[in-house]
């Protein structure tokens, strides 16, 4: 009698254990799959997008009214995000520019804080437009 309230009592806890797994990883659909669903969760926010242009490399970003710099984009080809080099001279405070992604949204740059500086859109084969966030009109080109 003891082994069988054991029993039960394993048998319980560990259906409570698989209920709190917070996901589907129990729960997929056998006689459709050998495998269980993808733990990879598409990203919060706009799904990543390839840009209309591989943005490896180097472009000049200009604001209106201020000066320009280089700054080069690394990244493989069609990649949805990378790192960028600012060279001196650049308007506002793009010199802090470290990260970019491309989403579907557009072409986000970002500082080393992770602190968007600036959303642009493609306005050409190698061109971008947008507005940091102070409102100020800023382009990307090549």
């Amino acid at each position: 009698m003891t082994t069988r309230i054991a029993t039960v009592l394993i048998l319980a806890s560990t259906m409570l254990l698989a209920a709190c797994s917070g996901g589907d990883r129990f729960s997929w659909d056998s006689s459709s799959s050998n495998s269980p669903p993808s733990s990879a969760a598409p990203a919060a926010g706009a799904a990543p997008a390839a840009p209309p242009t591989s943005l490896a490399g180097r472009w000049t970003l200009s604001a209106t009214g201020a000066s320009s710099c280089a700054v080069t984009f690394g990244a493989n080809a069609n990649a949805t995000e990378g790192t960028i080099a600012p060279a001196g001279g650049c308007p506002f405070n793009f010199y802090t520019s470290r990260k970019w992604t491309y989403t579907e949204a557009g072409l986000t740059i970002r500082d080393h804080n992770a602190q968007t500086l600036a959303q642009l859109a493609p306005a050409g084969p190698s061109r971008f437009e947008g507005k940091t966030g102070a409102g100020q009109d800023i382009a990307l080109s090549r």
